[in-house]
């Protein structure tokens, strides 16, 4: 949620915040007229709850003969104080609907345009040449039967499309992965958390994904649940109606959980494999901080992720999310994204969100120092999505005949394996 006074006092900046992604600027003219109406209720409240109290008075000392026409003007001012009340509440709940629909200002320093306008930030790591090395590179459907390490035409049979099994060692794969992303989130300061996956309303439309990405989410109608697409969702709620001691940010928490996306708008595209599935796991890193410390905690979190991948010996790229782009919670958002040799070009494998002070707001995740309690800043960076850091393993370390060979980071936490070999059968 933005805040009130950030629209009253520039209100265009919000509209141009607004048209930058892409989304109705008029929103911005309903929330003030929505807040001058809930002023003026709420004076015309204060006004007659003053006039009822001393209205109280005058009959607490009034005569018998003065008394009953008090009571009549008493009993009439009850009833507008009531109605006035009721007003002022109605006028309350429409402005915040309707400052729930703004997504957070777009930072200054984030491109314009949409999906295709990013930046370019760093380039980390050079894609492997494989016509030189003699062989074309198979995609990591094919790495993964020959592997034994992957099957979709019994997740099919099970569940349906977009999901899998990891079998074998695409299993320890997994189980190695979440290892050492949590052992090195730890080791900078992170306090691991294994979170819920079903979340109330409360926890998922406060951090903002019941706006443009509610047809992403997946709903339990029966039980009033979600199943939560990132532990984004319960880690922003842990401290939801909280005050925060100023010195103990910023806090860091290092989430594994397994997420459930309905992949809605995306008909047609990575339909085949695990690049986009409807389940997966994930480590994801979260931080609350101090306003003033959030531009460099975004920072960090992408520096943390940039050693995960180096360590995995993976090229990649750093990318500056353009403003069109962004979910409804990001002021600015930095992907990074692995090359694929199979596609021949880079795909997403991570992000890191700063979403300033906006889901705290809705959370009311408050921070008390020497100053008046305020707001804390949140942000998001995902540290490993599994299935996705497979493709990019598999694929970029493979060799001639089918075997792949293990970064010699991950080998302890995969039984000091250094190749996975193809299977007998395969």
């Amino acid at each position: 949620m933005i805040d009130l006074q950030l629209i009253r006092n520039d209100p265009e900046l919000v509209r141009q915040s607004q048209r930058a992604r892409g989304e109705d600027p008029d929103i911005v003219d309903a929330v003030l007229a929505a807040d001058e109406a809930r002023r003026v209720t709420g004076r015309r409240f204060d006004e007659l709850r003053r006039r009822q109290k001393e209205l109280s008075k005058e009959v607490a000392v009034a005569r018998n003969e003065g008394r009953a026409p008090l009571l009549v003007c008493a009993a009439e001012l009850a009833s507008e104080v009531k109605a006035a009340e009721a007003d002022q509440r109605t006028a309350d709940r429409e402005t915040r609907r309707l400052l729930n629909r703004l997504s957070n200002v777009v930072s200054r320093d984030a491109p314009t345009g949409g999906e295709e306008d990013f930046v370019v930030l760093e380039q980390h790591g050079t894609p492997r040449d494989f016509t030189a090395e003699g062989f074309a590179p198979r995609d990591h459907m094919t790495l993964g039967r020959l592997l034994g390490a992957i099957d979709v035409e019994r997740a099919a049979k099970v569940s349906g499309s977009r999901f899998h099994y990891l079998t074998g060692v695409g299993a320890l794969l997994e189980l190695a992965l979440v290892t050492m992303a949590v052992e090195r989130a730890c080791a900078a300061g992170f306090t691991p958390m294994i979170t819920p996956t079903l979340v109330r309303p409360a926890a998922m439309a406060g951090t903002g994904f019941l706006g443009q990405a509610a047809d992403d989410v997946f709903r339990l109608e029966q039980d009033d649940f979600y199943l939560v697409g990132t532990s984004e969702v319960p880690l922003a709620a842990f401290h939801m109606q909280e005050v925060l001691d100023e010195e103990r940010l910023p806090l860091r928490y290092a989430g594994f959980s397994s997420c459930f996306r309905r992949e809605a708008g995306a008909y047609g595209r990575d339909t085949q494999g695990i690049f986009r599935v409807h389940q997966f796991d994930k480590v994801e890193m979260f931080s609350f901080a101090l306003p003033e410390q959030a531009e460099a905690e975004h920072r960090r979190l992408v520096d943390w992720q940039k050693e995960f991948l180096d360590a995995l010996e993976l090229p990649y790229r750093v990318i500056d999310v353009a403003a069109g782009d962004l979910g409804a919670s990001a002021a600015r958002k930095f992907d990074i994204e692995a090359w694929i040799p199979s596609q021949g070009r880079y795909r997403e494998l991570t992000s890191a969100s700063n979403c300033t002070e906006f889901q705290a707001r809705r959370l009311g995740v408050r921070v008390r120092g020497t100053s008046a309690k305020r707001p804390a800043a949140t942000l998001n960076g995902t540290l490993c999505a599994v299935p996705r850091t497979i493709v990019a393993l598999l694929e970029n370390h493979q060799q001639a005949d089918g075997a792949v060979v293990v970064p010699s980071a991950l080998r302890r936490y995969l039984t000091e394996r250094s190749v996975l070999k193809p299977t007998a059968g395969s």
